[in-house]
């Protein structure tokens, strides 16, 4: 895991080099645009779509759903879709249900996209175009590369259907980012110390922040067996938050942008009235895990969710664990 957490500037590198032929081929096999956009994953590359809804109705203005791939393979539901564009996520590109449901969407009138770090995968056969992310083999069963890979992916497909908020240069930046964070170990250490022994967490972040709450609390539990949860800062209010006593761990995720305020005022919240352990990952000084300035706030998850697989490697460490092969886990999920 450590290995292939180091690996990810090159990878991204690799990926932004591919950058303007992506973007051109995507624009030859999506015309004419959609009239919506259909989302097929699980497990963390779920969590990359969720990013990916964010990303692209933010520049399209399209509705982005996330499919439920159980209504199509256990309901048996006939989809139509005609006119939408159905991208289908998958780091093997192998995962049966979610070939399966991209299948069913093509056949039911959309187009379709594969993004896979297997390119001639099932997933890529069913695919009109597929964004290969070229992250090479990835041993680990916590997905680290792959994954913010797929961010990137999806971050190129927004550019290619609408107005992003980003461009050249901050493409060109962003994997000095990702090694900055990645040269600047001790943070995760001491926060791996300071939960090393909770017996829960709550993730939170909102926006473009939310799918690294989601993406954290999974790696957590993966590599530590934590019972670690992941929230947005809204739905955190709705109830959620009852379970925060005095010194329960929280580790927050925020950018600046539109939600930062909501989540300032939230993690003060949580310290003042709850008692929590607020830990916070943020481009804010002070932050406990600091990230650098990336001024486009839709790239700055690619840099966070570094952070949170830092501290799932650390903590793993640090109970004892095995952060490359947790008990159970194995590297490709065979739902159907």
């Amino acid at each position: 895991m450590a290995a292939e957490m180091a690996q990810q500037p090159d990878v991204l590198t690799g990926l932004i080099d591919r950058r303007a032929e992506v973007i051109e081929e995507l624009r030859g096999a999506i015309t004419p645009a959609p009239v919506g956009i259909v989302l097929v994953a699980r497990g963390s590359s779920d969590h990359a779509a969720i990013y990916g809804r964010y990303v692209l109705e933010a520049a399209t203005g399209l509705p982005v759903a996330l499919a439920a791939p159980s209504l199509h393979t256990l309901y048996d539901i006939k989809p139509r879709c005609e006119g939408f564009l159905a991208v289908g996520v998958s780091q093997s590109g192998r995962t049966p249900e979610i070939v399966t449901v991209l299948e069913r969407l093509v056949a039911g009138g959309a187009r379709a996209v594969a993004m896979t770090n297997e390119p001639e995968s099932p997933l890529g056969h069913v695919a009109g175009a597929v964004i290969s992310l070229g992250a090479g083999q990835e041993r680990a069963v916590p997905a680290t590369k792959t994954f913010t890979a797929q961010l990137v992916a999806f971050a190129f497909l927004a550019e290619a259907l609408g107005r992003a908020a980003w461009g050249s240069e901050h493409w060109r930046r962003l994997p000095d980012a990702v090694a900055q964070v990645l040269d600047d170990p001790e943070p995760p250490v001491a926060v791996a110390q300071a939960i090393g022994h909770a017996e829960g967490l709550l993730t939170v972040g909102r926006g473009y922040m939310y799918c690294v709450a989601l993406e954290a609390a999974l790696k957590l539990k993966e590599t530590t067996s934590l019972l670690s949860e992941g929230y947005s800062a809204a739905d955190l209010r709705h109830g959620p938050f009852a379970v925060v006593e005095r010194d329960f761990p929280v580790l927050s995720f925020s950018a600046a942008g539109p939600a930062a305020r909501d989540m300032l005022e939230l993690t003060q919240w949580l310290r003042q009235s709850r008692g929590a352990h607020v830990l916070r990952v943020s481009e804010d000084p002070g932050a406990d895990l600091p990230l650098p300035r990336i001024e486009a706030e839709p790239l700055v998850p690619i840099a966070a969710v570094v952070r949170a697989q830092q501290v799932a490697y650390r903590l793993a460490l640090y109970r004892g664990m095995d952060p490359d092969a947790p008990e159970g886990l194995t590297k490709v999920t065979p739902t159907k």
